[in-house]
């Protein structure tokens, strides 16, 4: 494989060239340190995201080459903002804490001579807003800890199937202006099938560049893999998710499933649709015994790439064989479990539509069951061709989508929002009343 080109690296991504100013939106630049003089370091691939504790921790990371800034240690101080007389807020810190310190690591960044540099920040406050600088030579960035509990309303965008376009563009600036807390990706981040340096690259680039919330705040990123993270879509080893696992390894060490856990509101489960981990086995016994002891809990929602009732026809009615991304494997291993730990909602991808399905059990309408919601078009779309009614779908449209989801006790509001701003489906689940128990014995059962 041929070496990535530097120069390439640090030029502008090809997906950001012609759409820079699209939708009009102004973008949030981050201070500038008066003291500073010369030329700053502020690279363009500088995102954030969690490994563990969102209420208490902050993980900082972006690609670089080593050399390019003398100083790469994380300055971190909580923010304060001014009052005027009129009690208007300024830009201007009052009275700063006094700043902190932590280094960054580093580690290869797959095929190029470039570096992932890291620095993860514990023991933050919660629900508090910080100031960061790259060494003493950067503009000065700022992010928000999540909440320990949660006494205001939680609100973050969900999406999948990403990709580098001007779509998918249009999207992350849409998404970026509802101010979410997070946002989570359900799989297909900028379509790298773990082989190009490029376009894993432009997608971090696109991501760091527009996805900036209120007053210059870093919107964090959360992730699970899908098929193209993967050089050979399925059953692969993670080695063959190079790009994927070297920028969040920290949220899988060394499975391709996990739970993120958000104080005691929210507990994202999210799940490997048969690309580095196989779906039954090891992981359906995971999920087993992980949804049990989250059975109460008043925010469980699970996240995983192919869906387990797509909206898209050719795969829709094959709900009798095991092909790779057919959601075949999900349903025999999962959705029992879904079912019978009454998981009120699962976040599906993968099939380049809006969709939301009726309340299901066992695939059938039932007032009491699991709501199943997707299906991954941020910047990928695929037509269904000719409209033929699916049973198990309520709603679903051929467009560019993000999903806001808003969260105010053991209830949850989704807005599918468009490309362009525009809501085209709203919907609410609430906790499911209780589980359902099979006659018969299902995979996962004990």
């Amino acid at each position: 494989m041929n070496s990535f080109d530097r120069r390439a690296f640090l030029g502008t991504s090809f997906s950001t060239i012609a759409t820079s100013c699209l939708l009009g939106q102004e973008k949030a630049e981050p201070v500038i340190p008066k003291h500073i003089e010369g030329p700053l370091f502020q690279p363009n691939t500088l995102f954030l995201t969690w490994q563990r504790d969102p209420t208490r921790t902050m993980t900082i990371q972006w690609i670089g080459s080593r050399g390019e800034t003398s100083d790469t240690t994380i300055y971190y101080t909580p923010f304060k903002e001014n009052k005027s007389p009129k009690n208007e807020k300024s830009e201007v810190p009052q009275k700063p804490s006094p700043w902190k310190s932590q280094p960054s690591n580093t580690k290869p960044y797959p095929f190029t001579d470039l570096k992932i540099f890291r620095c993860e920040l514990t023991q933050l406050e919660p629900n508090t807003e910080y100031q960061f600088r790259i060494g003493k030579v950067s503009p000065t960035y700022r992010f928000k800890t999540m909440p320990a509990k949660a006494t205001d309303t939680i609100h973050f965008i969900s999406g999948g199937d990403v990709s580098v376009n001007p779509h998918a563009i249009a999207n992350n600036i849409a998404a970026a202006q509802q101010d979410p807390m997070f946002t989570l990706i359900g799989g297909d981040l900028g379509y790298d099938n773990g082989t190009s340096v490029e376009i894993s690259l432009a997608f971090i680039r696109n991501y760091s560049k527009h996805m900036i919330g209120k007053n210059g705040r870093l919107i964090p990123l959360v992730t699970c893999i899908g098929n193209h993270e993967v050089d050979g879509g399925y059953h692969q080893p993670r080695e063959k998710a190079p790009f994927f696992y070297s920028l969040f390894d920290g949220l899988y060490p060394e499975k391709g499933y996990t739970t993120l856990e958000f104080g005691d509101y929210l507990s994202l489960v999210l799940l490997d649709t048969g690309h580095t981990t196989r779906v039954e086995g090891e992981q359906a016994d995971w999920l087993d015994k992980t949804l049990k002891a989250r059975v109460d809990h008043p925010n469980v929602m699970v996240v995983n790439h192919v869906p387990a009732y797509p909206a898209y026809l050719p795969t829709a009615p094959k709900f009798d064989n095991q092909l790779d991304g057919s959601g075949a494997p999900n349903r025999k291993h999962w959705v029992p479990l879904f079912e019978k730990h009454r998981v009120p909602i699962v976040l599906e991808h993968h099939d380049h539509c809006f969709k939301r399905s009726r309340p299901l059990i066992d695939g059938s309408s039932n007032a009491n069951g699991v709501v199943y919601l997707g299906d991954g078009s941020w910047g990928r779309l695929r037509s269904a061709g000719e409209k033929v009614e699916i049973p198990h779908i309520a709603a679903t449209s051929d467009e560019y989508h993000m999903t806001l989801h808003r969260l105010q006790g053991e209830e949850r509001f989704h807005l599918a929002i468009n490309e362009h701003g525009k809501v085209m489906d709203f919907s609410r689940t609430a906790q499911r009343k209780k589980g359902v128990f099979r006659t018969t014995a299902e995979p996962g059962d004990k």
